[in-house]
């Protein structure tokens, strides 16, 4: 499929989460078979473009294109401005966010809070796609079902937002008044599909082939978007990718593969944060891909107390190293009774 007039490798997404789609997770989910790869979300607000922070989440260095970014806020103008700022520093797609559920994004007004203002989220998607146009830069938008389970706007925005010019919808199965709890539905995905002409994209609780198989039947969505269930697991893009073709599953990665991208992620991110932050928030990355593994809490725990990055390359080595001992690949996800019933109902 194509976002304006940039092809995509597949119709695999992997999706933008603030504090973990960054440069490296990104480029590494982009080597595993996801086909396009959104970043973090960067504000709308000027006075913090250039904090440390913000110019992270801008680093696009080595990065295959087509450069997407994210851009977060609540007024028509600043959006307009910051999706400029963006463009001129390489990104090559433009998306919205109306999709995050976080409190300290909602309690500005901004995310999926706007869903309950259609004028004004309407307002702002005009105003990014007139102000990425003359570059010809392609919008693309991401929100939820609605606000609350009362208030499922989001076949009546999807209609609103192609009239506005932007290119491409993604839809979380899921309220805002939900955050990511509960069950993700998908026949609010399947009727802003029906809604609009521009390509749909489902996201929720994918979290194994069998389920991204069935979501794209049921709701009749163009590509899919994979966001918790790759951390700790970024192949899981080329274990659908296998699925999807084939029918049957990919072997799980050997023990030895992970260890080695594992080790080359913690560099990449080194390498992006310099040492101090880089140890301390390449934690949560660690604990992702252990958790399910023999020794997992133990292990956490003392990485917790290692600070530097040459002890915890070396942590990290010895573990993969030790577990490759015992056995060979990874264990396998199983597929859940609830992917075989949704399947089933498509």
């Amino acid at each position: 499929m194509n976002i304006g007039p940039h092809p995509l490798a597949n119709n695999l997404f992997a999706a933008p989460m603030a504090g973990v789609t960054d440069r490296p997770f990104r480029q590494l989910c982009r080597r595993l078979g996801a086909g396009y790869a959104v970043s973090e979300m960067v504000t709308s607000r000027r006075d913090l473009w250039h904090t440390l922070k913000t110019s992270r989440r801008a680093n696009h260095d080595g990065e295959p294109g087509p450069v997407a970014v994210q851009i977060a806020g609540t007024d028509p103008l600043m959006m307009a401005e910051a999706a400029a700022y963006n463009v001129d520093r390489g990104a090559r797609i433009i998306d919205i966010n109306l999709g995050c559920p976080a409190k300290k994004v909602c309690n500005k007004w901004a995310g999926s809070a706007l869903m309950q203002d259609e004028p004004l989220a309407v307002a702002i998607a005009r105003a990014v796609v007139e102000a990425c146009a003359p570059h010809g830069v392609p919008v693309t938008l991401k929100m939820r079902t609605g606000w609350s389970h009362a208030h499922r706007n989001a076949v009546r925005l999807a209609r609103a937002f192609e009239d506005a010019g932007v290119q491409m919808l993604t839809v979380h199965g899921r309220t805002r008044e939900q955050g990511y709890g509960g069950v993700a539905e998908y026949e609010t995905i399947a009727a802003v599909k029906a809604a609009v002409r521009v390509p749909v994209v489902a996201n929720g609780d994918i979290t194994t082939p069998e389920r991204a198989q069935a979501v794209l039947r049921a709701t009749g969505a163009d590509a899919i978007m994979i966001g918790r269930a790759a951390q700790g697991r970024p192949w899981i893009f080329r274990e659908v990718a296998h699925y999807l073709a084939t029918g049957t599953h990919l072997a799980p990665p050997l023990v030895a593969e992970v260890r080695r991208l594992l080790l080359e992620h913690l560099q990449d991110h080194y390498e992006l944060y310099g040492e101090y932050t880089g140890v301390r928030s390449a934690r949560k990355h660690i604990g992702w891909y252990v958790k399910a593994l023999p020794g997992a809490d133990a292990f956490r725990a003392a990485m917790n107390g290692i600070e530097d990055a040459a002890a915890q390359l070396r942590a990290v080595g010895d573990f993969f190293e030790e577990l490759g001992a015992r056995m060979d690949r990874m264990p396998a996800v199983a597929a859940h009774r609830e992917d075989e019933a949704l399947e089933a109902s498509a």
